[in-house]
């Protein structure tokens, strides 16, 4: 598989997952709500935080209507990303936060002018949302960036993402495919980690899933079948204003959605034999098996016959293979039923 780089991170096959908190509009416009995403997105160990960087005068019309019309606060579609716009200076703000943290800073640009804003930021790769996937005159200028573009297939057909993969082979250009399903939240039957696996398969480049179920099922799931990146909504209350809200997960999560992946990461990294991990349990072994031993106390010169044996605890005797070679001997000294039974009992 071809890594790509976001940052200083390396994203691959033999590398932990890689996950993005996606904060969408969940700030409502609020400068200082955006800044307490990024506290909580590196308290809970994400890898980079992600913004939506919208411009309602160059990417919508009034014609566009609400996919959910949450309140009255708006008029219109246009309106409500007018409110969820910042200028350039609140962006760097927002930038420089991320940046003093040490978590990756990454925001979707929604048109040209947005792309020009987090341009000049230097951000560390390109996110292309579900519904900027055919954003030709968009991806184009990403692509000459020569940064990673990073892309959902919310809502696009498997021809279409064949052509997009071919584009960016040709431009020679470090990307990755997102399974994404445009549905908020995504049913489970909806989510598609199938095309984890079949995507690596054919793409041979990293993989992730962007995640609108509400949980941290998928994600793990997906991380089990060789997911190298997850994106996943984020709100600090799964009953707080807005439309993502009931198709994020909230900070506790992403923490265990984080340690998930870490521990997936050494479940799958680390190979080990059977024989060498239980050469391993030696002690617990012999602890925890059983050896034969006296059903009753026998005496002297008694003859072992098989409804005489049982199997105690523990495996440091004679092993029930062994068996055959005990039954039909004669005890050469007195044996209680509270010990094992041991080959020096036995006339041989």
């Amino acid at each position: 598989m071809k890594e790509i780089k976001i940052d200083n991170r390396v994203i691959g096959k033999n590398e932990p997952a890689f996950v993005i908190a996606e904060v969408g509009q969940a700030h409502e416009g609020s400068l200082a709500i955006a800044h307490s995403f990024i506290d909580s997105a590196f308290e809970s160990g994400a890898d980079a935080i992600k913004f939506q960087t919208h411009i309602a005068k160059a990417e919508s019309t009034l014609d566009e209507k609400f996919r959910k019309r949450f309140s009255t606060q708006d008029a219109n579609r246009y309106e409500y990303w007018k409110r969820m716009e910042f200028t350039f200076n609140q962006w760097k703000e927002l930038k420089e936060h991320a940046d003093d943290k040490g978590i990756v800073f990454l925001s979707s640009a929604f048109s040209l002018e947005a792309f020009d804003i987090l341009n000049e930021l230097n951000i560390a790769a390109w996110k292309i949302g579900s519904g900027e996937f055919n954003s030709n005159l968009l991806i184009e200028k990403m692509v000459k960036s020569k940064k990673p573009i990073l892309i959902s297939t919310g809502m696009s057909y498997m021809n279409e993402i064949d052509e997009k993969v071919k584009y960016l082979n040709d431009k020679k250009c470090d990307y990755a495919i997102f399974q994404c399903t445009s549905q908020y939240p995504t049913k489970p039957e909806n989510v598609g980690i199938n095309f984890i696996p079949d995507f690596i398969n054919k793409y041979n480049v990293p993989i992730g899933l962007s995640d609108h179920t509400g949980n941290i099922f998928s994600s793990l799931a997906s991380i089990s079948l060789g997911a190298n990146l997850i994106e996943a909504h984020v709100t600090f209350n799964k009953k707080m204003f807005g439309p993502d809200a009931s198709s994020s997960i909230n900070f506790d999560q992403l923490k265990l959605l984080v340690e998930g992946k870490d521990e997936i990461f050494k479940f799958l990294s680390s190979k080990k034999s059977k024989d060498e991990i239980t050469n391993k349990l030696i002690d617990m072994r012999s602890l925890f098996t059983k050896s034969l031993a006296l059903k009753n106390d026998m005496k002297i010169g008694q003859v072992i016959s098989r409804s005489s044996l049982v199997l105690k605890k523990p495996g440091t005797g004679i092993p029930i293979k062994n068996i055959n070679d005990v039954i039909g001997r004669e005890l050469i000294k007195d044996v209680s039923a509270n010990r094992l039974l041991n080959w020096n009992d036995i006339k041989l």
